[in-house]
């Protein structure tokens, strides 16, 4: 008789330079993931390249000192968190802004306010996906 597999909590890393939304994502992630929080982009880079490295990032785009766009070049630049994938939060809504993030390596980009169920889909989504290429031998 086979034990069950037990699966490990994904961790999410939030990066958002507004306390409000740092706190509203992680009580939204919670239950279901661990969440790691950064609210400027130095403290993400170093957090997804850290001992609990996330397996996922929810980024946002407008941040002072290292926008998103930045924060998502050092990690596709870097051997150790290029394969960390990155869903973009932010309140722009013009496509060009989308097309770049996209470009840069983003997986997915949601635009804010945030919607609750639609963040908690992309999430779960994301993670799936993730958990099934890996197990299939793809690199995520």
């Amino acid at each position: 008789m086979n034990s069950p597999t037990v699966l490990r909590k994904s961790t999410v890393l939030v990066v958002d330079d507004t306390p409000q939304n740092i706190k509203l994502m992680a009580e939204l992630l919670r239950d279901e993931y661990n969440v790691l929080v950064a609210n400027k982009g130095e403290r993400a880079l170093q957090l997804a390249a850290g001992e609990n490295r996330p397996d996922l990032v929810l980024l946002d785009v407008m941040m002072p000192e290292m926008d998103g766009y930045e924060v998502i070049r050092r990690l596709k630049a870097s051997e150790t968190t290029r394969d960390i994938p990155v869903i973009f939060l932010t309140a722009k809504n013009e496509i060009d802004d989308e097309t770049l993030g996209l470009s840069l390596g983003a997986v997915d980009y949601i635009t804010k306010p945030i919607s609750p169920p639609i963040v908690m889909a992309r999430v779960r989504t994301d993670r799936k996906s993730t958990r099934l290429n890996s197990s299939h031998g793809y690199i995520s």
